[in-house]
């Protein structure tokens, strides 16, 4: 196996490792570039600071507002030379009364450059944010 694959297949076991629990502990930032440019429906920055930070974010936050929350990752595979995908899905429950529940999927694109560092990261959601936010609300007992 060549530098490059060889550097593919660590990128992909780190994820299928690390993207399970990033709600719980911090991801390994080895497999990226430090220019790593990332955008989501509501996030888009570049900088593998501002990369460290999101996920710090997202634990915070997770912690904070949710009684469970799971990163459930179904699938990560080597799709071209350049670019692996994983797919997902987002659940949990929020720490509101009327106990709401999270659920949404999604998938992140990562490409890769010439040494197999992830360069950028896309993610889409199966739905608009406003949409993920109105599960948060009460729901109406008709």
């Amino acid at each position: 196996m060549d530098e490059y694959q060889s550097q593919v297949e660590k990128a992909i076991a780190t994820l299928k490792e690390d993207l399970p629990t990033l709600f719980e502990k911090d991801i390994s930032y080895d497999i990226y570039r430090k220019d790593i440019f990332f955008k989501d429906p509501v996030n888009q920055f570049k900088w593998k600071f501002n990369y460290r930070i999101i996920f710090w974010t997202l634990r915070f936050h997770g912690q904070l507002f949710f009684t469970e929350l799971y990163f459930d990752l179904h699938d990560v595979e080597q799709v071209s030379p350049d670019m692996i995908l994983a797919n997902w899905t987002v659940r949990g429950r929020l720490r509101l009364p009327w106990k709401a529940d999270l659920f949404f999927n999604g998938y992140s694109n990562y490409k890769l450059d010439e040494n197999g560092l992830i360069y950028e990261h896309i993610d889409t959601w199966d739905r608009e944010p406003k949409a993920i936010l109105k599960q948060f609300l009460p729901q109406s007992e008709t």
